[in-house]
């Protein structure tokens, strides 16, 4: 069982739904990310996904490209995001937290050593965007082997061949991506996302998470009423990269939390 699951069994003991917040490390600066990441889970956060900034993130909207920019700017490196985790375990012992990110930073380092020094540091679970299940050997069964999750993503364009294989090495919890396209993109909206929630849930056991589109309390409950919970990033990212204080950042956080609890 790893903190995740852990999680997962609590909220669902308690009759609530997830709220996954998404930031990327070392944005705008070291001192006022770790400030936001520890003030998470107060804000009602249950995981937390700590974003890699990569030169070339494919997966990503133009809000959270900025935010890997601004980062890499101020010489956020692996190193340094692994250095936030630790720095936050310092005073949470509990919350997930789940490191998002792509390979080409993991295979530069050596996955075993890579590894070694993220479970060292307290990361519970892995989103690789670029790695599809045909390259599993890569980092998922070495990752799951070390003891973390490896979570995959599904989309409304993984029909029912190519499920199955998605899911096969799957652990932690499946995260839907509502829209096609990249995230901050467009508006998730329940009814679509339901129908797809459901299909994914009669294959697996594990929770669905739904992510991309989402921007306010009432999107974030109504997600979260069809699904296990839900992830909202880039609305988070946009705040930051406005500006916002660690606080008002938290305080729309906390907003968010409310809504998704809520459902």
């Amino acid at each position: 069982m790893t903190r995740i699951d852990d999680t997962f069994a609590r909220l669902k003991a308690e009759g609530k739904k997830a709220f996954v917040a998404y930031i990327m490390g070392g944005d705008p600066d070291e001192a006022t990310s770790l400030a936001v990441m520890q003030g998470l889970p107060a804000a009602g956060v249950d995981i937390i996904e700590l974003g890699m900034p990569f030169t070339d993130p494919m997966a990503d909207g133009p809000t959270i490209q900025l935010a890997g920019q601004r980062a890499l700017e101020v010489g956020m490196t692996t190193d340094k995001v692994l250095a936030m985790v630790r720095a936050f375990r310092a005073g949470d012992a509990t919350t997930p937290i789940v490191l998002m990110g792509y390979y080409n930073p993991i295979y530069s380092r050596g996955v075993d050593r890579f590894l070694a020094e993220a479970t060292a540091a307290g990361i519970d679970g892995m989103i690789i965007v670029d790695l599809p299940p045909e390259e599993d050997d890569e980092l998922c069964i070495p990752a799951q082997k070390a003891g973390l999750n490896f979570i995959r993503l599904a989309t409304p364009t993984t029909d029912a061949k190519r499920l199955p294989k998605v899911l096969q090495n799957t652990s932690g919890f499946v995260y839907y991506v509502s829209v096609t396209g990249i995230t901050g993109a467009a508006a998730a909206v329940a009814t679509d996302v339901a129908p797809e929630v459901a299909r994914i849930k009669r294959s697996t056991d594990l929770p669905v998470i739904v992510g991309f589109g989402i921007n306010t309390p009432d999107q974030a409950k109504a997600i979260a009423s069809v699904a296990d919970g839900c992830v909202v990033g880039s609305a988070i990212v946009k705040r930051i990269g406005d500006g916002q204080s660690p606080a008002e950042v938290l305080a729309f956080v906390a907003g968010l939390a409310t809504g998704a609890h809520s459902a």
